[in-house]
């Protein structure tokens, strides 16, 4: 029963690259009282309801159709394609994914935490945006749409990882 909180991006993030580099970047994590993979994770996350909803509007948009399958395939590091994601980097704990157009990245981490005496997987999730410039003095400039849809994202993103942690079967508060 734990609730997907802010956090700090944990040390050998993938996403630390870009934290470094002036790009937004913003991480969650949830806690699961169980054993979670990469390869579960990867699943769950995308294919929860919410996320099929997203696809379904990227194969409408984008032309670039995702399914089930395709889930498992990346989940499976069988793939370095998906929907409008190509595979940037990834390890035995960690996926990043880079957006078609190279602005955005998601990523997906697990983490082994001792929970209440047994043993847990904690689950983070994270985004970063490219900026569109750098002004003189180093001042990054994401747009009027990334300002626009800053708190949609916070709340869709929350949303996501509260899906994938119901997905792998937990439940959630």
């Amino acid at each position: 029963m734990t609730l997907v909180q802010p956090s700090t991006l944990p040390e050998g993030a993938l996403l630390a690259r870009y934290a470094q580099s002036g790009a937004y970047t913003d991480c969650y994590h949830v806690d699961v009282p169980m054993s979670v993979s990469l390869a579960q994770y990867v699943r769950s996350f995308y294919t929860t309801s919410l996320f099929k909803a997203e696809r379904s509007l990227l194969a409408v948009i984008a032309r670039r159709p995702a399914t089930d399958k395709s889930a498992q395939d990346l989940a499976n590091n069988q793939t370095t394609r998906f929907s409008v994601w190509d595979v940037e980097d990834r390890n035995s704990n960690q996926l990043m994914l880079r957006d078609f157009m190279g602005r955005t990245r998601s990523w997906l981490m697990v983490r082994p935490d001792a929970l209440a005496g047994s043993t847990g997987t904690r689950l983070y999730f994270g985004s970063a945006v490219i900026p569109k410039s750098v002004a003189p003095g180093g001042v990054p400039s994401f747009g009027v749409a990334f300002h626009a849809l800053s708190g949609f994202h916070h709340l869709y993103s929350k949303a996501l990882l509260r899906a994938a942690q119901s997905n792998l079967g937990t439940e959630r508060h």
